[in-house]
C-alpha cells in the first residue's frame, strides 16, 4: 500500500473503533513499525487541522481517536434538541388506531382485529414513543397490555383519550367479526333452514 492508502486504513480503524486506539495496536494491524505509523498519524492530524475538517484526530497518552472539533459542539447540541420527524405506514397507523380506541390491549387482540401479525408495527410505535406498555393481563403468560402515550396526545392535539373522535361502532364490530371469522376465532353463522343462498359466495 502507498502512504495515502495506509492513511485511509488508519482512518477506517479509528472511525470503526470509535474510541482511543493504542499506537501499537494500529501498527500491528498494519504490520508496520510503530514509529512509521506515528509519523503518518502526525501528518494526518496536521492535514485535518489545516483544512479545518469536521473530523479531527487527537492523541491521548499514546493512543489516537477521531472526534469532532469544539467549534461544532453548539450545532451538534442544536441537532440533538430538534424533534425527530418520522412517517408511519398505513399498517402502523391502523395499529395505532386500534391501540388508541381499545386500550389497554394486547398484541393478540390487535392481531385478531387486524387479521395479521402485528409485532413489527407495535414495536415501531413503542420505538417512536406513541405506544407503551401499561401493564400485564392477569391470564396465563401474563401478556403485555399496550396503550398510548403523552407524546401521542401531543402529536394529535388531544387533551386525553376521551377527546378521540367517535367511530362507527357497528362498522368497527363488523370488521372485527370478519377478521375473527377468517382466523377461526369464532364460528361463522350458518344459514337457517330454508334461507336463500342467493348472493352468497365463497371466500
Amino acid at each position: 500500500m502507498d502512504k495515502e492508502q495506509i492513511k485511509s486504513v488508519i482512518e477506517s480503524i479509528l472511525f470503526t473503533m470509535g474510541e482511543a486506539v493504542e499506537l501499537e495496536r494500529i501498527a500491528k494491524a498494519l504490520e508496520m513499525d510503530s514509529r512509521e505509523v506515528k509519523t503518518l498519524l502526525d501528518e494526518m492530524i496536521a492535514e485535518h487541522d489545516d483544512r479545518r475538517s469536521g473530523i479531527r484526530i487527537i492523541e491521548i497518552d499514546g493512543s489516537y481517536q477521531m472526534c469532532t472539533p469544539g467549534e461544532s459542539y453548539e450545532y451538534l447540541i442544536r441537532l440533538v434538541k430538534i424533534p425527530k420527524n418520522y412517517k408511519l405506514t398505513d399498517i402502523q397507523l391502523e395499529t395505532l388506531s386500534i391501540i388508541a380506541y381499545k386500550q389497554p390491549v394486547t398484541k393478540l387482540e390487535i392481531e385478531k382485529i387486524r387479521g395479521v401479525q402485528s409485532d413489527h408495527a407495535v414495536n415501531r410505535l413503542v420505538e417512536v414513543g406513541l405506544a407503551q406498555e401499561v401493564g400485564r393481563l392477569d391470564q396465563p403468560g401474563r401478556p403485555v397490555l399496550f396503550g398510548t402515550t403523552e407524546e401521542f396526545l401531543r402529536r394529535f392535539g388531544l387533551k386525553n383519550t376521551e377527546d378521540l373522535p367517535e367511530i362507527n361502532v357497528e362498522k368497527a364490530e363488523a370488521f372485527k367479526m370478519e377478521a375473527e371469522q377468517e382466523l377461526g376465532f369464532v364460528e361463522e353463522k350458518q344459514p337457517t333452514e330454508g334461507s336463500a343462498d342467493e348472493g352468497h359466495s365463497e371466500a
